[in-house]
């Protein structure tokens, strides 16, 4: 077996991640990338802003690149905690909501970043999509 993300799995990922867009009302742009932090899919809904574009990329690398959810840094980037400036490394890391990684029997096989809405949004698109990798 794969220890990375298939292009199938990807797809379903994506599907997911638009189908709960389309749920709550917010046009989404959708990335995920495999365990390298390599592109294998992505969507950009009708309506998403472009800027996003790069966020939900960035968002997906940074969750593989750090093994955790973007979320989970956010507290840890500010001025004086231990972690302050994390973003600046690595050709620009994110550090709010919207980067979920995706494990498979407790491996990391890539990871989803989802940016467009607000960051609970983009959490709540990221977190069903990275639901749907299945097996």
């Amino acid at each position: 077996m794969s220890t990375s993300v298939s292009h199938e799995q990807a797809r379903r990922i994506l599907d997911a991640g638009i189908a709960k867009a389309d749920e709550i009302g917010q046009p989404m742009n959708i990335a995920i990338v495999d365990d390298g932090g390599h592109l294998v899919a992505f969507g950009r809904m009708d309506g998403a802003i472009r800027a996003s574009i790069d966020i939900s990329t960035r968002k997906a690398v940074t969750s593989v690149l750090m093994n955790a959810p973007t979320a989970a840094l956010t507290d840890l980037v500010q001025p004086g905690a231990e972690l302050y400036g994390l973003e600046h490394t690595a050709g620009g890391m994110v550090a709010f909501g919207g980067g979920v990684p995706l494990h498979r029997d407790g491996e990391l096989v890539g990871a989803v970043g989802v940016s467009a809405g607000s960051v609970a949004q983009d959490v709540e698109v990221a977190t069903a999509a990275a639901a749907a990798l299945g097996d």
